[in-house]
């Protein structure tokens, strides 16, 4: 009984589907005998294989194929399996009739009569030349690019699925993170994450980012296989189907740990800059201002000492009493402004700081108050420094007194010392190098980062007026940086400040030499006669055996007969030879020779003079002590 809404389908014209079959251009479809003889053709088969149907009919199949192939018997085994399976399906290369090759998709369908007897098979061929040959290029393009991704180390690229499982590995992966492809494919990329950041769900968040918003770009710690970190800069890409369909994500991540250290050692070198240039200019201004301050306090002192002799009333000679309380107090001050621009006269020797401050201790202790405890700690056989031990003291009693003030309510003040190791612009511009520390810290109320920043202006103070004159830091960091060292500050508000000051530590051989042991020989060259004079007596005060000369010629002659010299220390600009063609010459003479040079011009400001003088060290004339230890180091 047929459904009344579907109409019965009409007979099957055999005439009208042997023309349709005959019709079809884009398939060649004919059918074979059971024995593969061709015995009907279509207009597609004509027009892929460029046989007629007279030329072809009758003829065996395996014409169409290759002659490697019917070596090796593959129509007979195509038929064989029809035969079996009822289906054969397959793609090759075929032949034409002027003999080009095509690549084709093949199907052969086992025919069989009533009786399921077989009486030959259908054949249909479709010609997917352009079709194969985009794939391979598609393939080669893609094998490329795979090599290519895997080739990278300068980047750590793989993919990640959907639900942010790794996928793929390549070798920058491999070398940034430390992990083989086997150990970490189908783990999580949570892992690569801080602790921190996975409690922040800062992984799943990213991956989020990156599917809503088309791509998620950020910097971080990242961990690595053995728990080390470094710092990332990683992109994210959603990769979707055709359909628009999330199938995962492209991963890029690179180690620019290195690049960040360098950008943060560039910013806190400029803030030392700035920083170090606005204290030059006030240092500058403010001992201008000094000098002639200084200059009118002793017209006042002289003027009241003659005062003194003429006047005998007891009522003006309290006056005068005053008034010379005040300007003893005003030289005072000169004499710290002086110490901050850097134009104190020191006398700096080899000194010990912790005999210093043992033999100074007992001042200390009395400066301190009985609220608060204080304690030393002096490290054991520490290097000696060359300084003006005078004011150390000062300094470190500054120091002791401003933690005091720090500490109203009670705490702690600890004077401690200790040999360090410092990496090259560790503390402000030093040199990488060995230093004695000497610190100040303290328990008190502390200082924020904006006050710390202005802590050694001159006159710049916390305390409240009247209690304080704002100079005692100024007047340890004019000591500082005239002893060749520096001055660094850390304090958090509300738990206390430590001052460091570092001195430059001198070798063994500059604390003094053995009476059995040879002297190191320093060769002085200077063409002015008390520069030269001078220049002399600071070598022999760090204990070297000195010989001089007035020109580079007469350098020469005495590196020729003397062949006992360490240290060559010459002048820059001198007439005939430079010091810096003195330097050359004596290199290849004496290679192991130091050479330091000295002008009172910059580098840059020797022009052609100075052409080759990037290979020595230049020391800035009027130098100091200090400096000239500094290269020697």
């Amino acid at each position: 009984m047929t459904n009344s809404l579907t109409p019965p389908l009409p007979p099957v014209d055999d005439n009208r589907f042997r023309l349709f079959v005959a019709s079809v251009t884009d398939y060649a479809i004919y059918t074979l005998s059971a024995e593969g003889i061709v015995n009907s053709w279509n207009a597609g088969a004509q027009r892929f294989k460029g046989y007629t149907a007279d030329e072809i009919i009758g003829t065996h199949f395996s014409a169409f194929y290759t002659p490697q192939d019917k070596d090796h018997g593959v129509p007979q085994r195509a038929l064989r399996t029809a035969t079996e399976r009822g289906k054969f399906e397959d793609e090759g290369w075929r032949v034409r009739k002027d003999g080009t090759q095509f690549w084709a998709h093949v199907v052969i369908d086992a025919v069989k009569d009533a009786d399921g007897q077989l009486i030959g098979f259908a054949k249909i061929t479709r010609d997917i030349t352009e079709r194969k040959r985009a794939a391979e290029v598609l393939h080669a393009s893609e094998e490329r690019f795979r090599l290519l991704v895997q080739g990278v180390t300068d980047y750590a690229i793989y993919m990640l699925s959907p639900e942010g499982v790794i996928t793929n590995w390549n070798a920058g992966a491999r070398r940034i993170k430390g992990y083989e492809q086997d150990e970490i494919l189908g783990n999580h990329f949570s892992r690569f994450y801080t602790e921190e950041d996975r409690k922040l769900g800062m992984p799943m968040s990213a991956l989020a980012t990156a599917a809503r918003e088309g791509r998620f770009e950020n910097e971080g710690w990242r961990v690595r296989k053995d728990g080390s970190q470094f710092w990332a800069h990683v992109v994210i890409d959603p990769i979707r189907n055709t359909l628009g369909e999330l199938v995962g994500y492209a991963k890029v991540t690179r180690d620019i740990t290195e690049r960040r250290q360098t950008a943060l050692a560039l910013e806190k070198a400029r803030e030392t800059l700035f920083h170090s240039q606005k204290l030059e200019a006030i240092g500058k201004l403010t001992g201008g201002v000094a000098h002639d301050f200084n200059n009118l306090l002793s017209v006042m002192a002289n003027g009241l000492g003659v005062l003194r002799h003429r006047l005998k009333d007891p009522t003006d000679l309290k006056v005068i009493d005053a008034m010379e309380r005040a300007t003893s107090r005003g030289a005072t001050l000169t004499r710290q402004l002086l110490s901050f621009a850097r134009q104190q006269p020191l006398k700096q020797e080899h000194t010990n700081l912790n005999e210093v401050i043992g033999a100074f201790e007992a001042v200390l202790k009395r400066a301190v108050r009985n609220s608060l405890s204080f304690a030393t700690e002096l490290a054991e056989r520490l290097p000696t420094v060359l300084a003006d031990a005078a004011q150390v003291e000062a300094c470190i009693l500054n120091l002791i007194v401003n933690a005091q003030d720090a500490t109203p309510d009670g705490g702690a003040i600890n004077l401690r010392t200790e040999a360090v190791t410092l990496q090259h612009g560790e503390i402000g511009t030093l040199p990488a190098g060995q230093y004695v520390k000497v610190m100040v810290s303290d328990t008190g109320s502390g200082m924020d980062q904006d006050v710390v920043a202005r802590a050694v202006e001159p006159f710049f103070t916390t305390k409240p007026i009247g209690k304080g004159t704002g100079l005692g830091l100024s007047q340890a960091y004019g000591l500082m940086q005239q002893s060749g060292g520096d001055l660094k500050i850390d304090s958090v508000p509300g738990a206390g400040t430590s001052v460091q000051l570092y001195f430059p530590a001198l070798e063994a051989k500059t604390e003094g030499v053995a009476a059995n042991e040879p002297r190191e020989k320093a060769l002085v060259v200077d063409d002015q006669e008390d520069v030269l004079d001078m220049a002399v007596e600071l070598f022999r005060m760090l204990g070297y055996d000195v010989v001089s000369a007035t020109s580079g010629a007469e350098a020469l002659t005495i590196l020729q007969r003397d062949g006992d010299i360490n240290i060559l220390f010459s002048d820059v600009l001198m007439p005939g030879m430079s010091g810096i063609e003195l330097g050359h010459a004596v290199r290849r003479m004496a290679p192991h020779i130091k050479i330091i040079l000295a002008s009172g011009y910059t580098a840059p400001a020797l022009g052609a003079d100075n052409s080759g003088g990037e290979d020595f060290p230049l020391i800035s004339k009027p130098y100091t002590l200090a400096q000239i230890v500094r290269q020697l180091r």
